[in-house]
């Protein structure tokens, strides 16, 4: 049986993007808040949850900064594997192909021009030759790529998809808005001063978290829907599955890790027992208890008499 964890989250609002246009013009944080019919701390929060000090220009220097050092490793590994003289022509370009697809019988069919069949044999059998098996390690140690995660890094992406939090992708708590009437805020007297205040009650919030600094590689799933935005994790309960499953790959530190979190695990679900356990004790069957027997020896002592 597999479970869907989904949870639906507010986007940000029109009022928000209102506000941060302001504050880029240079308004200041109260003149925004007033603006609004907000706290000063409404205001504030929406700053910083998010990020209107990004600079947008020095984020879109960074992309191409970026894409620029992507495309100069690409070629280095490309010029390191064509000066490779251990290696054919043909097992070079099995060794380039092989670091985009990680699939030997894609790689050795496009490398060597040849029919499924006869990849399905050669190219398993490619990955067995020390030389090509060296040169490829040689790759995947100057990469990032999921391709070529170790079986550490591996059992590692599945433990973050079993034991994902969801505080890493949201934001909770309560927050101070404005009592909306027909007109706009509503506005009444402070008792204590004379003066006029907007009116405040204090609501439950729930915010994603910007994609920069999410794990996005756990998420099956984020939409827009009626009823507000919403994120799906990855299924959980396979990740657990997999990682019974192959225990023998993790490392002394996830195996620690495991039973740490097994071992917690284990002391709540005790915890709930016992809670469990006392609030069917104290859900009044003891007073019916003490009831009855009250009954019994009122009924007791009639006999007698």
């Amino acid at each position: 049986m597999s479970y869907e964890v989904i949870f639906l989250a507010r986007a940000p609002n029109e009022k928000v993007d209102k506000a941060k246009k302001l504050y880029l013009k240079g308004e200041k944080l109260i003149d925004i808040a007033n603006q609004f019919g907000l706290s000063e701390g409404t205001v504030r929060s929406w700053k910083s949850r998010y990020n209107w000090d990004c600079n947008v220009a020095k984020e879109k220097c960074n992309v191409a900064k970026k894409k620029k050092q992507k495309e100069k490793r690409s070629v280095k590994e490309v010029q390191h594997v064509m000066e490779n003289a251990e290696l054919t022509d043909k097992q070079r370009l099995f060794c380039l192909h092989y670091i985009k697809c990680f699939n030997a019988t894609k790689a050795y069919q496009k490398a060597y021009g040849c029919s499924c069949e006869t990849a399905m044999v050669a190219g398993p059998r490619m990955l067995g030759n020390v030389r090509v098996r060296n040169e490829i390690t040689n790759l995947k140690q100057n990469r990032y790529q999921r391709e070529f995660l170790s079986e550490a890094d591996i059992f590692q992406k599945y433990m973050d998809i079993a034991f994902a939090d969801i505080t890493d992708f949201l934001d909770f708590g309560t927050e101070e808005v404005s009592v909306m009437a027909l007109d706009g805020p509503v506005k009444i007297k402070d008792p204590e001063t004379g003066e006029e205040k907007t009116l405040t009650k204090t609501v439950n919030t729930v915010y994603f978290k910007p994609s920069s600094e999410v794990d996005g590689s756990i998420l099956a799933e984020v939409k827009q829907g009626k009823d507000g935005a919403s994120i799906k994790l990855a299924d959980r309960m396979k990740a657990l599955e997999w990682l019974s499953k192959h225990m023998n790959i993790a490392t002394d530190e996830q195996k620690a890790r495991i039973e740490q979190i097994h071992a917690q695990t284990e002391l709540l679900k005790a915890k709930a027992q016992a809670d469990d356990i006392e609030e069917a004790a104290d859900d009044g069957f003891l007073e019916a208890l003490k009831d009855t027997a009250a009954s019994d020896w009122e009924d007791g002592s009639s006999e007698e008499d």
